[in-house]
């Protein structure tokens, strides 16, 4: 028998504006030791030197990890002209230089090949595996390796400003698996400059935005504090791109116990995904089929 996890039985969302200069992992162990909670995870890794919204989830929030990974995200970003770094941002070693310059016209007219859907190469100073290990430690090796190019869903690419000759910024809305240092170094390439990322900044994570993510600071000065529970958001708001329906009581019971049972669909067609809830409160997700939903994943709250 496993040993029983010590903590809270607490779940939700907790927005994180994540600073620069720590890694997600520590956000995340940070946020479980400041909330005492049991469980915890996050929506899509940033990397250390990137800001902006981390999306962590608290307890039965985690079986809602997948939707929020899987949805849009915006990034802002700087990308420096002229340069070309091993691992695609400031951290790197600089292994090509260019005198050349484009001009906003030139870069505008770039971005169209970056939009809609993509093969993209991810950093090898990245965590993506390679025959079970990671690019980044490969890389730190000294190893010479390829990886290979994934799809990628691009929304949009946007140049939003030029702050001088050598420095444009960027807005991005990409599905999952993006890497903007990826989205730098390739449109260096294609402008026949080079470049790499400068800063980057997440604006929003599917229904999280920046704006109502708390900081670091707050997390620790009220660290085991009641008074922190007031930041977490509902479990549901990880389901805000699922359509909901609703059940009773009794239907409630059956899906918590991972059965079929009666729902009232609404505009919900045969076989789409969907999560149940009772007054409000998400009891499953799953396949909504002549009537009833066949759960994939239920929830164990704490009545309301």
């Amino acid at each position: 028998m496993g040993r029983k996890r010590k903590g809270r039985d607490i779940s939700g969302w907790l927005i994180v504006d994540k600073p620069a200069g720590v890694t997600s992992t520590a956000v995340v162990n940070k946020v479980r030791w400041a909330f005492q909670a049991k469980k915890a995870g996050h929506a899509g890794t940033l990397d250390p030197d990137a800001t902006g919204v981390l999306a962590i989830a608290l307890g039965e929030a985690t079986k809602t990890v997948p939707f929020i990974t899987d949805a849009l995200k915006s990034y802002r970003f700087l990308m420096r002209l002229g340069q070309a770094t091993n691992t695609d941002d400031a951290e790197g070693e600089v292994i090509a230089e260019s005198a050349e310059r484009p001009c906003d016209e030139d870069i505008k007219n770039a971005l169209s090949g970056f939009v809609g859907d993509i093969q993209q190469v991810p950093p090898k100073f990245s965590a993506v595996k390679i025959d079970g290990e990671r690019a980044y430690k490969r890389a730190r090796d000294g190893e010479d390796f390829e990886v290979s190019a994934r799809p990628l869903w691009v929304e949009e690419l946007l140049l939003t400003d030029r702050p001088d000759a050598d420095t444009v910024e960027l807005e991005l809305v990409c599905g999952k698996g993006g890497y903007v240092r990826s989205v730098a170094r390739d449109l260096g390439e294609v402008l026949g400059c080079f470049g790499h990322v400068l800063s980057l900044r997440r604006v929003w994570s599917g229904p999280f935005r920046a704006d109502d993510a708390v900081s670091m600071q707050q997390i620790e000065a009220l660290a085991h504090d009641p008074a922190l529970d007031a930041y977490l958001r509902p479990l549901e708001e990880g389901l805000s791109d699922l359509p909901c329906v609703s059940c009773n009581e009794m239907s409630a019971a059956r899906l918590r116990h991972g059965n079929p049972a009666p729902v009232i669909g609404g505009d919900v067609e045969y076989g789409e995904e969907c999560w149940a809830a009772v007054k409000g409160q998400a009891v499953a997700v799953g396949h909504f089929k002549g009537g009833e939903l066949y759960p994939s994943r239920v929830f164990n709250l704490a009545p309301q």
